[in-house]
């Protein structure tokens, strides 16, 4: 977001800096003393991305210190907006704008281009920063429908020959040989996000506004040293809570509210997201440091994570978010109060409705898979956010050959369906090793994709789910 309103900007002929908090020392948005570092640099306006929704008392500041404001956000804003020039936000109860589900950098690019349309620039003046957008797009995990999708379809194309040489050497460096929806999932945006959550935020922008590809080569290689060591406090953090839920029996609970000491708050949201798909309820975690508490939370499908906050409000010094994900900030005096209140909020919920449910598009046999089908099914693309790729079902069909991959992490399996013989790659599926053997018959959950090795195209299975057929 500010790498795209900072270049525009700046070709408009305005003296544009910016500032971005250290989200492990001031959080994730408008503060106090940063404001105050601002206007000292002799700034007369302030823009806000991806945030500044919930800033009310920091806004008002703004204006006590004679200093313009305009917030751009896509957070879920309280009763009471912020004091701005204006308040730029999709999710406002009086939201005229016909889409409300933009990404941050979304709603950044929609302010660069009513500038453009008001001065009479050229589209080209602002479309040319659409694979930055389409990036920070899905990497924000929103819903990749409506001018989500247009954002992300066209600007896909923009990536795949992208002159941004920061961005070039990201993707050069995840090693993805195809740069869809997929690459930026799980090979750009961990890496954009590492950063951030490793203390170095400050590197993430400089990789998108360096001009030197040599420097954005160095700054991408630093990139993956921060998420590989993001991966490994991960590693303990996940493990802790995981014993904690285990122990305690917390997967009785609607919902899990887990807190640790020194736990580092800046991969505790990565963590409550795993706690959330394995069981499938709504999940806060809080590090404590002294008697602060820093905490993210994810929610399923069907409970409003942020509403549950905002009922819970009393408790908490400071929150923000949406639906499915929120930031809070409560005090170690009033973490019990809290944890009772949220778990008695959860307490609502249906217990059906905290069964996963997978939504199988079609049930299919081999006479239903070829390479041209799987090429067909790709032109649904970008895949992502409420526009899934697509899942089939593929019943009593042969374990031919079992194997574990990257140190028992990984399912690999060869299927027979008469004459017919498949590949499928289950990851993180190794466990399920364990329970089934060759000459099994099984069910599969199953996406299906081109695997393309030494210049030969197969279809292969990528499987989400495996169970013994019924006899």
């Amino acid at each position: 977001s500010q790498a795209v309103l900072k270049q525009f900007l700046e070709e408009q002929g305005l003296n544009v800096s910016t500032y971005m908090p250290n989200r492990l020392e001031e959080g994730y948005g408008l503060n106090i003393p940063a404001i105050d570092k601002i206007i000292s640099g002799g700034y007369t306006l302030i823009i806000t991305v991806d945030c500044g929704i919930s800033a009310i008392e920091e806004s008002k500041y703004i204006k006590e210190k004679g200093i313009d404001l305009i917030v751009t956000d896509h957070h879920e804003p309280q009763e009471e907006l912020p004091t701005a020039l204006a308040v730029i936000d999709a999710k406002r109860e009086d939201n005229m704008y016909p889409f409300r589900n933009l990404a941050g950098v979304g709603v950044a690019f929609k302010l660069a281009q009513a500038i453009a349309k008001r001065l009479g620039l050229e589209e080209k003046s602002y479309l040319k920063y659409l694979d930055l957008v389409c990036t920070g797009t899905i990497a924000d995990i929103v819903p990749l429908v409506d001018e989500n999708r247009v954002i992300s379809k066209l600007g896909l194309k923009l990536v795949a020959v992208t002159r941004n040489p920061g961005l070039k050497a990201l993707i050069e460096s995840t090693k993805y040989k195809n740069v869809d929806s997929t690459a930026i999932s799980f090979g750009i945006a961990p890496r954009i996000n590492a950063c951030g959550r490793m203390g170095f935020e400050q590197e993430a922008l400089d990789l998108f506004l360096t001009k030197s590809y040599d420097e954005a080569i160095n700054i991408a290689d630093r990139l993956n040293q921060y998420n590989r060591q993001r991966q490994d406090i991960e590693k303990t953090i996940f493990d802790e809570a995981i014993k904690q839920i285990e122990e305690y029996k917390l997967y009785n609970k609607n919902a899990i509210v887990l807190s640790g000491d020194n736990w580092y708050h800046g991969v505790i949201g990565i963590v409550a997201s795993k706690i959330t798909e394995i069981y499938y309820k709504p999940t806060i975690l809080v590090c404590f440091e002294g008697d602060e508490g820093k905490g993210s939370g994810r929610s399923v499908a069907g409970f409003d994570l942020h509403k549950a906050l905002c009922d819970c409000g009393d408790y908490l010094e400071k929150y923000g978010g949406h639906e499915m994900a929120v930031g809070l900030t409560v005090g170690r005096n009033n973490f019990e109060k809290f944890k009772l209140a949220f778990e008695e909020k959860a307490n609502t919920i249906n217990q059906e409705d905290l069964i996963p449910i997978a939504y199988v598009d079609e049930v299919i046999t081999y006479k239903d898979i070829s390479i041209n089908t799987v090429k067909q099914l790709n032109l649904l693309q970008p895949f992502g956010e409420a526009n899934s790729m697509p899942l089939f079902v593929y019943k009593n069909i042969k374990v031919d050959s079992i194997r574990t991959l990257s140190e028992d992490k990984h399912l690999k399996l060869s299927l027979k369906d008469g004459n017919n013989l498949y590949d499928a790659i289950g990851f993180n599926m190794a466990e399920y090793a364990e329970y089934i053997k060759i000459g099994d018959k099984i069910d599969i959950l199953t996406h299906l994709e081109i695997n393309n090795f030494n210049n030969i195209e197969k279809v292969q299975f990528n499987l989400k789910d495996i169970k013994i057929s019924y006899k």
